[in-house]
Order: C-alpha cells, then sequence, then structure tokens
C-alpha cells in the first residue's frame, strides 16, 4: 500500500505524516508513507486545500488532520 501526505510543509501537514506513520505501524505489514511538497503533483490530484492523505492513488482525504484511528480505518477501506 502507498500513502502519501499531500502538503506544502506547514505543521498540520507534518503532523499528519507522523499520524501515517503511526497508523502503518499499528497495522503492520509493508506499506510506504511518502511526503509529496510538490506544488503541481499535489494539483494533479485535484486537492483545493492540505493536508490531504492518498492511498494507492485515492485521495482519502483532503484539509484536515486526521487521528491515528482514522487513518487506519481509510487503509482498511
Amino acid at each position: 500500500m502507498k500513502i502519501e501526505i499531500l502538503g506544502t510543509g506547514c505543521a498540520k501537514c507534518k503532523t499528519l505524516e507522523e499520524v501515517a506513520k503511526s497508523a502503518v505501524a499499528k497495522v503492520g505489514g509493508f506499506h510506504s508513507v511518502e511526503k509529496v511538497e510538490d506544488i503541481t503533483k499535489i494539483m494533479s490530484y485535484g486537492v483545493m486545500s492540505t493536508p490531504a492523505l492518498v492511498i494507492d492513488g485515492v485521495v482519502k482525504s483532503s484539509g484536515r488532520s486526521l487521528s491515528v484511528d482514522e487513518v487506519v480505518d481509510l487503509m482498511k477501506k
């Protein structure tokens, strides 16, 4: 599973990256977490508000911070 955190480096973006890493640790298995700061790539997803969470190429959340459990739930869907 490929998880991407879209954001230009704000505090909320960094927090979501840490939350995603904690969710991956909680779930176990092999999952990659990548921080995407390139505005062109962020826009290619159609995201207008960051931070955004993308799982396997699908935007699951944008414009808000998530808890570890919320990210785990989104990983299971």
